[in-house]
């Protein structure tokens, strides 16, 4: 019977669909027929493999009528890396190699013309779908083959051509083949981005004691933060550090960060999984499909998505335009990015924490505190620029926290608190280590994460607590989102203290975190004892 099936993968997004390449070849009126909703670039597929057999050595059945379905048929198909799966079943459909050779195997790659491979951007992503759906063995470019052997238990046979394919698959001895090139522009330059994280350290920053604790619980807890001051006040210098107090990366946290980075191009042949927290800082400037994902063609991950797990540090957010900010609502609120189009819908992890920085006004120099300030905009313009951050926006925010600048007098206060990162970062590993206790089995990890009637039906506030806060809301001071926020706030806070529950005391410094009311000093220093 002249059919025969191989096994790729389609991305949509993060999540991957195997396919089954099912070639026909019969007779009939000559030609080759590629059904299955592919794109254009996979439409081309037809020619890059008829060629890239021919140049191998190998029998294109060229007087044949040859039809090749991507099944299921009625999801849309894009990429180059069908290639290899396409050439290997019409190969088999032609008796060129055992069709049981093509059992349980998935194969990936884009072929050249005289049958070499190129390396394609998604590999990882890739094999993890193809492990969930029974694959165990799978073929990819040899760039790429530390990256698929990421995924637990799957072989995989790094290879430099089609020849070479051909050859393993009929248990013959493998011929050599050139080099194959790292992916073109696979390579993101950043400035010194990985050292300058690991250069700076919370020891370096003098006084500070309220933005330290903040910045603590929201590490803690991956809670998202909003940083505000007038200029000079240290906003920047503290997010910076935030990378630093947060663990390392669970397994399945890396598993999902590194596949991430595969889909959207970003991994080096031969880098390791990904194990430390990311952190990115777009410009201002950076347009919505930058920030959050999309893109012509195949959907590529955005900055909120490459900062899964870690921190996406929003510097000058005012300035971003409205578009971005109202943009932002959905992954602050859900963890995830839903990019909808024409015919298709997909969604990328999000579960970052993300940290808001700005100014009072446009000029950066108002310090309400100050009788004398340099601010030189109009109450109007400063009211303007407050409202580019609309209020559903700060709702979705956890803590707020405004700084003000060093006095001179602390600045030479030998005596004053400076812990060290690594000191901070002990204390957050224990509490993730609590809350991961707390919430074993269950879809989420972190407080920030826990659903609010979930956590309401489950882990309720004491009742003292909780009419605290239910006063706010009939107050009009606090909405029932932000209620939710303060009962996630109020555990993390019980966790970093190592208490098994939070209680009135917690839940009053979870509504200072929220509302931007200054710390109580013996709550600050009964955290630093």
């Amino acid at each position: 019977m002249p059919f025969a099936t191989a096994h790729t993968v389609s991305l949509h997004g993060a999540l991957g669909h195997l396919i089954d390449v099912q070639a026909d070849v019969s007779p009939g009126q000559v030609g080759t027929t590629l059904v299955g909703r592919p794109d254009a670039s996979l439409n081309e597929a037809r020619d890059r493999c008829r060629m890239a057999i021919i140049n191998s050595g190998l029998s294109w059945p060229a007087t044949r009528r040859i039809t090749i379905l991507l099944s299921p048929a009625d999801l849309l198909k894009r990429g180059t890396h069908f290639d290899l799966a396409i050439a290997v079943a019409v190969l088999a459909a032609a008796a060129e190699l055992p069709k049981r050779s093509l059992e349980g195997v998935g194969f990936i790659g884009e072929l050249t013309l005289d049958g070499g491979m190129r390396s394609v951007p998604g590999v990882l992503p890739m094999v993890l779908a193809a492990a969930s759906r029974g694959i165990r063995r799978v073929f990819v470019p040899e760039p790429q083959a530390r990256e698929a052997a990421m995924v637990p238990e799957m072989v995989v046979l790094g290879v430099r051509s089609l020849g070479q394919v051909v050859a393993e698959l009929r248990g013959e001895e493998v011929p050599d083949a050139p080099p194959v090139a790292p992916m073109s522009g696979s390579q993101l330059l950043s400035w010194r981005g990985a050292e300058r994280m690991e250069e700076v350290d919370l020891s370096d920053l003098i006084g500070m004691r309220d933005p330290r604790y903040a910045i603590e619980v929201a590490a803690a807890g991956g809670h998202h933060l909003l940083l505000s001051g007038p200029k000079g006040s240290g906003k920047t210098s503290i997010a910076e550090r935030i990378p630093g107090i947060l663990p390392d990366l669970t397994p399945e946290e890396s598993l999902e960060l590194t596949a991430i980075h595969s889909l959207a191009g970003a991994l080096e042949p031969g880098d390791e999984m990904l194990m430390r927290p990311p952190f990115s800082a777009p410009h201002h400037d950076a347009s919505k499909v930058s920030l959050l994902g999309g893109g012509s063609g195949q959907v590529r991950p955005g900055e909120v998505s490459r900062a899964h797990c870690g921190v996406l540090f929003l510097d000058e957010f005012p300035l971003f335009r409205s578009d971005v900010i109202e943009a932002l609502r959905q992954p602050l609120e859900s963890g995830e990015v839903t990019v909808a189009r024409r015919d298709e819908s997909v969604k990328l992890p999000a579960r970052g924490m993300v940290v808001l920085a700005a100014n009072p006004c446009p000029c950066g120099n108002y310090h309400p505190d100050v009788r004398d300030n340099q601010c030189t905009c109009a109450e109007l313009k400063r009211r303007d620029y407050r409202a580019r951050v609309s209020g559903p926006m700060a709702d979705r925010i956890d803590i707020t926290r405004h700084l003000s600048p060093l006095k001179a007098h602390e600045s030479r206060d030998r005596f004053l608190l400076c812990e060290s990162t690594a000191a901070v970062r002990a204390r957050v590993e224990q509490a993730r280590l609590r809350q991961a206790a707390r919430y074993a089995g269950c879809s989420w990890r972190l407080n920030a994460q826990a659903p609010g009637p979930v956590l309401a039906e489950r882990w309720p506030l004491p009742d003292r607590a909780q009419r605290v806060i239910d006063d706010e809301i009939y107050a009009g001071k606090l909405s029932r989102r932000g209620a939710v926020r303060v009962h996630r706030l109020a555990w993390t806070v019980a966790d970093l203290a190592g208490l098994d529950a939070p209680g009135l005391a917690e839940a009053d410094v979870a509504l200072r975190l929220r509302t931007g009311e200054p710390l109580l000093l013996a709550t600050l220093e009964r955290r630093a004892g």
